[in-house]
């Protein structure tokens, strides 16, 4: 049997959920059946070296000299090369610049940047966007891919991000297929983009609960003495993951007489803001920044709640794998929390704010009762077995 030929474009492989749930896909895809490429734009992340072995990695060339002017407003581009007397580049950043206000379409800026940028000489059966949405790694599949089939991938709220609905109205409808990885997400696409709509379809993103126990196992958790109750929380140091809101609702605890420590893994751009917001209460040994670490599941494994305390996702992996653990959970009403979660069965579903959260990890520092309850019904849970099915046997 001829092996297919796919292909996965993504920015980097930083530690982050969906370069997890990449991987988790990549796991998955019997290398019996499948070539597969990877196609990056940079070359770093913490997750480089759990790429599969029999993985290909390719990267976009030159896409250091593109980066700037696709990711950086053109006319602060264009404005700080002149006064560097980068005179090349002004003209460049300038051209596009007014070229795209004039146009009203972002597809001129790649389409002016890619003009020499030659199509791959393989064709491949099937093309994914993984990286979704990022209008650069969409065009991209689209103009410079040759492949049967394509696929967009979309992992946020676009309700929540930045989301050009023009260029997405103009380029998806080239895609085959688009693939949501909540029902939520996916609503909120159609509402957005409603003639696309036969094309679009809910893909949970993956989980091994195997994989997840296994590396729970592997390497160090909590080094410190700490006895009393141990809170984590998982993701990107960022205001959509909420983390401000965890040490507010951490200072009420604190003062509540609780003895409580919350931990965070991951690392970003929010830290200096996240560290200043911690002195400014007084938690500097209350409230633990770790940095990022592509295996926080010893910590997953040790700690005696989690939290998830997001403004929005799209489907919130480590969401998906605390609940593998079994572990009591408190999350915020975030886009697909409820078709993870049952609330008041499985976990406390609360509004986006601190005050919510607080009232929901108190109740369960008070009620050890309903901190078993969530564990033993989530030992049970059916959904956590839903995400975790042969991605090949259901896509390609």
């Amino acid at each position: 049997m001829r092996k297919k030929q796919l292909l996965f474009m993504i920015i980097n492989m930083n530690v982050g959920g969906t370069e997890k749930a990449l991987l988790n896909m990549l796991e998955q895809l019997p290398p019996e059946n499948y070539n597969i490429t990877l196609l990056m734009l940079e070359e770093y992340g913490g997750f480089m070296n759990q790429i599969p072995r029999h993985v290909t990695i390719e990267y976009v060339i030159d896409y250091p000299g593109m980066k700037e002017l696709i990711n950086k407003p053109l006319l602060h581009v264009a404005l700080r090369s002149l006064k560097k007397w980068e005179l090349g580049k002004f003209i460049k950043a300038s051209s596009l610049y007014i070229g795209s206000k004039l146009l009203q379409d972002r597809t001129f800026l790649y389409q002016t940047i890619l003009k020499d940028y030659p199509q791959t000489a393989k064709t491949y059966d099937i093309a994914v966007a993984y990286a979704g949405p990022m209008d650069f790694i969409s065009y991209f599949v689209l103009k410079k891919i040759k492949a049967a089939n394509k696929l967009q991938w979309v992992h946020f709220d676009i309700t929540k991000i930045g989301f050009n609905c023009t260029f997405a109205s103009k380029m998806y409808p080239y895609f085959d297929k688009i693939y949501a990885v909540s029902k939520q997400a996916r609503n909120n696409l159609v509402h957005a983009l409603p003639h696309l709509e036969e094309k679009t379809a809910v893909f949970y993103n993956l989980v091994s609960a195997q994989s997840v126990m296994n590396q729970s196992r592997e390497g160090r958790g909590f080094s410190d003495p700490f006895e009393g109750i141990r809170i984590l929380t998982i993701g990107r140091l960022s205001i959509e993951k909420g983390q401000d809101l965890a040490i507010r609702a951490l200072d009420r605890l604190i003062q509540d007489g609780y003895k409580v420590k919350w931990y965070c893994v991951g690392e970003g751009s929010s830290r200096k803001e996240l560290e200043k917001l911690i002195a400014e209460f007084d938690l500097q040994e209350h409230f633990i920044l770790l940095g990022s670490n592509p295996n926080p599941y010893p910590y997953l494994a040790q700690c005696d709640l989690y939290v998830q305390p997001s403004r929005h996702e799209g489907y919130c992996i480590t969401l998906n794998e605390a609940r593998c653990l079994n572990k009591p959970i408190v999350t915020t009403d975030f886009n697909g929390a409820r078709e993870q979660i049952t609330d008041g069965s499985t976990g406390s579903i609360v509004a986006i704010n601190e005050y919510e959260i607080y009232i929901a990890v108190k109740q369960l520092l008070d009620n050890p009762a309903l901190r078993s309850n969530y564990i033993k019904n989530l030992a049970n849970d059916a959904k956590r077995t839903a995400t975790s099915g042969i991605a090949h046997k259901i896509i390609f």
